[in-house]
């Protein structure tokens, strides 16, 4: 978005439609907008195909919705992880379009554009409570163009659940595992199918998961080959691995 922005500008220039102290004003936030609390990198997108995504804890419910109204000014969209009600709230009144995903606490500005042209990126949930980080990889990747199918509750306890999609995680371009407990599910995953793996271990589970740790080392110490670990909880990460790997080599 912000390489069609810059474009635009250098091309009215050319043409005669604006002059340089017009085409100065508009590019002078480039590549990073100082607001005293943040340095927004409005060059994010040149770089990395999307704009900067604001990770909302730890920021007031103001500072949020600055950074998002900035970034919407130069990319026409945006993202907030990890927002409370309260932050969304703040969003939504000075950005009306912006949509609060509660589940995935998760602020979106607009519907995604989904490129068809891509194969599906699958995201899988061993267990219902882990839907919330499971959203998140969802929602992060279909904001960044990919087609997702989700299939929840399908962990390992019941592993004929996971065998009856089989025929779907075969087709798919990437998955994407979420599981807590002992995060079984991301190893027999990536010994049924040919296909990058991402494995997400969430916080849900027992004392002895210690918050994730155990499916974490369980993640990291699987025996299929192919399987990648992110962060524990961190759907983010992985929707945004998923999504560069899917889009590897795919020409508009």
């Amino acid at each position: 978005m912000e390489g069609d922005v810059i474009k635009s500008i250098l091309e009215a220039y050319r043409t005669g439609d604006i002059d340089l102290e017009s085409a100065m004003a508009k590019l002078r936030h480039w590549p990073f907008e100082e607001l005293g609390f943040a340095k927004v990198d409005h060059h994010r997108s040149l770089r990395q195909g999307f704009p900067e995504v604001v990770y909302c804890e730890g920021k007031t419910p103001e500072q949020v919705a600055s950074i998002m109204l900035h970034i919407k000014a130069h990319s026409g969209q945006a993202m907030g992880t990890r927002a409370s009600a309260e932050k969304f709230e703040a969003v939504k009144k000075a950005i009306p379009s912006a949509n609060y995903h509660k589940m995935a606490r998760m602020i979106l500005l607009q519907p995604p554009v989904i490129n068809e042209k891509l194969a599906e990126i699958v995201v899988l949930s061993a267990g219902t409570s882990d839907m919330p980080v499971a959203e998140e990889a969802a929602l992060t990747a279909e904001a960044m163009g990919n087609p997702v199918r989700r299939i929840y509750d399908v962990g390992v306890a019941g592993l004929h659940r996971l065998l009856a999609q089989l025929p779907i995680l075969e087709k798919a371009g990437v998955l994407i595992v979420v599981a807590g407990m002992e995060g079984a599910l991301a190893s027999v995953v990536g010994g049924l199918v040919a296909k990058p793996v991402i494995a997400v271990p969430t916080s849900v589970g027992y004392g002895t998961s210690f918050q994730g740790i155990t499916a974490l080392l369980s993640m990291l110490n699987s025996c299929a080959a192919g399987v990648a670990v992110v962060n524990i909880d961190n759907g983010f990460g992985a929707g945004r691995l998923a999504s560069l790997i899917n889009q590897k080599g795919v020409v508009d």
